[in-house]
């Protein structure tokens, strides 16, 4: 099984008739992922890689069935395509665009609780079900079908990780890229809480980095709620506090939480083991499957 896309799910791309729209619909299309329409205002009647244009979210709904949608729209226009798709009361919707105003994306998170609208990002690679469907930039040829969740707010170090994990021959479910911004559709929780409901994930990976206290809250999540082993990584162990690494979300305030120690602290009272490196973090999971077939 797999959680949020599979080969069936429908996918329009907003802002397909970009470069960067037209470049990954069509490495979509070659990973298998079934696009069926894109949406951009004024372009309707057009075809970008064989798939057809429409000019609104509603319209490529009504014309190809459509139930998600991958959004490559430049961030001052980003909010804006972002309540066309929640109106068009789409499953799911993958904002890979960075940059996104915070204030713009508080009124998208107001607007996206009164809908049943899944939101995974923004500023995120994704999520793919290997062998089945990617939505979004993740390099499709580091992944393998298998039973490990991975559920990640760094883009680079999913792909990493993954790639140790392919090679030790352990396959994954399906792996999802929350995005690393202060505010983002979907936390860790709610991924956790998909992967333990799959009854094909024999394991996950949580890929975490400094800033913010998500990782502190999905520690107690995982420790109250999941029989699914977790394994952990957490990013910037040697960052300064103060000093914003990379992410919009990944700076530590200086109040005792949001650093790489107090996140592994969570973890470990959690009973999650921590791997400091990538090649690690596969040993662990390698390790974690083999005692469950014992």
């Amino acid at each position: 099984m797999s959680i949020l896309v599979d080969e069936d799910t429908r996918v329009v791309v907003q802002g397909i008739t970009g470069s960067q729209g037209a470049y990954h619909t069509e490495a979509m299309l070659e990973y298998g992922t079934n696009v069926v329409a894109g949406a951009v205002p004024g372009r309707g009647g057009q075809t970008v890689a064989g798939v057809p244009v429409y000019d609104s979210v509603e319209q490529a709904v009504r014309e190809e069935s459509v139930d998600a949608s991958v959004v490559f729209v430049p961030p001052a226009f980003a909010k804006d395509a972002l309540f066309e798709a929640l109106a068009a009361d789409l499953d799911l919707v993958v904002a890979i665009t960075e940059g996104i105003p915070v204030q713009d994306m508080a009124t998208v998170a107001k607007r996206m609780g009164e809908t049943e609208t899944r939101l995974i990002g923004p500023n995120c690679p994704g999520v793919i079900t290997p062998g089945q469907s990617k939505l979004g930039i993740l390099p499709g040829s580091v992944f393998e079908p298998g039973s490990v969740g991975v559920i990640s707010r760094s883009g680079t170090l999913t792909y990493q990780i993954v790639e140790n994990l392919t090679a030790e021959g352990i396959g994954q479910s399906t792996a999802v890229g929350i995005g690393g911004d202060p505010i983002v559709g979907t936390e860790f929780q709610w991924i956790l809480s998909a992967f333990e409901a799959d009854p094909e994930t024999e394991a996950v990976v949580l890929i975490g980095e400094i800033g913010g206290e998500d990782e502190e809250a999905a520690a107690a999540y995982i420790e109250r709620e999941m029989d699914t082993p977790v394994v952990g990584f957490v990013a910037g162990r040697t960052a300064p506090t103060g000093t914003r690494m990379g992410h919009a979300g990944a700076i530590v305030s200086g109040s005792g939480t949001g650093t790489a120690a107090s996140k592994i602290e969570a973890f470990e009272r959690a009973g999650v083991p921590v791997g400091e490196t990538p090649s690690e973090v596969a040993t662990l999971v390698g390790s974690t499957l083999a005692d469950q077939s014992d």
